[in-house]
């Protein structure tokens, strides 16, 4: 028997009584995949991106870990939520522009000790001063720095377009405005390079393309610890008092971690490891979360179709971006249907094996937007459920 069919053999027993659609967490390769992210960060403490979670009780499993230490948010109300349940350090990892989250934010002491929001444009300090509603708490900021490569003078980029903010000049010009407003105070500085910690340089069947993002990424690399450490020193120079720095990524951990001007990890997915992340040299990791939807046609030799499934993750739209069925080993898509939003036809010898009510197990390409679609996880350990987790959306927050 192959690992993934004992793997098919373990998940089948431990959920025989649970009918599908459902989602499972195994806690075994969970707490081995946080493990590894703790090695690899070398020492750093590991912020916990919550995008790439979104249950409550993962994230203080994972919390009460060595080796982790606060969350990165991604809204302004999620932040509240989690600020209020006892979570003492979050980091709101996008900018937002919630008027009535920043008066409840300025008027909260306990919320506004707890909470970090981004900043990378002085229009955002006026959006939040006038969003107060009375409030007096001094609101904690962060600054991103933009960690795209530049090539040819500028004319070729390659990165996500966030920051507007480059070069150490404008960060610490930023810094000078923060530290003249009355009402903030400037806390800390994030850098994510998602070139280099969320693009997979192991591409099954493409070794050239492989081989230039390898190249591409050194390249990002060397650049972006120079032109960060530059930052650093220059926005330190404005606010000696900088609490923290937080760079990275599940698949940049190590590097990022080797850079002295980093302070701290951010990262999430690698818990869960999805399938955009099968593609990397720098990690193995295991396959964590999964869905299973019910076999319900036979329509004929080797096809079986599954309810529901439709499930794509944000991003470009690709083939990328689908579920890939997992187990049993051996099925495919129909490439004229996909995975559908009610049904799924499944292609492949392994569906002859598979009868009326039989699971099929999907792995999501990315990992916490998985949990949109699902109440409840159940969370395995060995080939028994020992326990459930409401997902943000089981406990009625739906935050984008």
């Amino acid at each position: 028997m192959t690992p993934r069919a004992a793997d098919r053999a373990r998940y089948d027993r431990a959920t025989a009584h649970l009918d599908a659609p459902l989602a499972v967490v195994d806690l075994d390769a969970f707490d081995a995949n946080a493990d590894d992210l703790v090695r690899r960060a070398g020492g750093k403490p590991i912020r916990l991106a919550s995008k790439s979670v979104r249950c409550r009780a993962l994230l203080e499993r994972v919390l009460a870990r060595d080796g982790f230490a606060g969350i990165m948010s991604f809204t302004l109300d999620e932040s509240l939520w989690l600020a209020r349940a006892g979570f003492d350090d979050v980091l709101l990892a996008y900018p937002s522009a919630d008027r009535s989250g920043f008066a409840e934010l300025a008027g909260d002491p306990k919320l506004a000790a707890a909470v970090t929001v981004m900043v990378d444009d002085a229009a955002q300090l006026e959006l939040i001063d006038c969003s107060r509603a009375g409030g007096k708490e001094e609101i904690r900021v962060c600054l991103e720095l933009d960690t795209a490569l530049h090539l040819l003078g500028g004319r070729v980029r390659i990165g996500a377009r966030r920051s507007p903010l480059r070069e150490p000049a404008q960060l610490a010009e930023l810094a000078r405005s923060i530290a003249r407003r009355p009402g903030f105070r400037l806390v800390g500085l994030m850098a994510y390079e998602g070139h280099v910690a969320g693009v997979g340089d192991a591409v099954a069947g493409s070794p050239l393309r492989s081989r230039a993002v390898r190249l591409m990424q050194s390249a990002a690399r060397k650049e972006l610890a120079a032109r960060r450490a530059a930052v650093v020193r220059a926005v330190r120079a404005v606010t000696p008092g900088l609490e923290f720095v937080n760079g990275g990524g599940t698949g940049s951990v190590q590097h990022t971690a080797a850079e002295d001007a980093v302070t701290e990890i951010a990262a999430g997915s690698g818990l869960y490891v999805p399938r955009l992340f099968d593609n990397y040299t720098s990690f193995t990791g295991r396959p964590a979360a999964l869905f299973a939807q019910p076999v319900v046609r036979r329509p004929g030799v080797g096809v079986v179709t599954v309810l529901g499934g439709g499930y794509p993750a944000s991003g470009a739209a690709g083939a990328d971006r689908l579920p890939v069925p997992y187990l049993p080993e051996g099925l495919r898509y129909d490439p004229q249907e996909g995975p559908g939003e009610v049904q799924t036809p499944l292609l492949g010898s392994a569906a002859d094996d598979l009868l009326i009510g039989d699971k099929v197990w999907f792995r999501h390409a990315k990992a916490g937007e998985l949990c949109e679609r699902f109440d409840t996880l159940q969370l395995i350990a060995g080939d028994r459920v020992t326990g459930t987790a409401p997902t943000y959306r089981g406990e009625g927050r739906t935050f984008l």
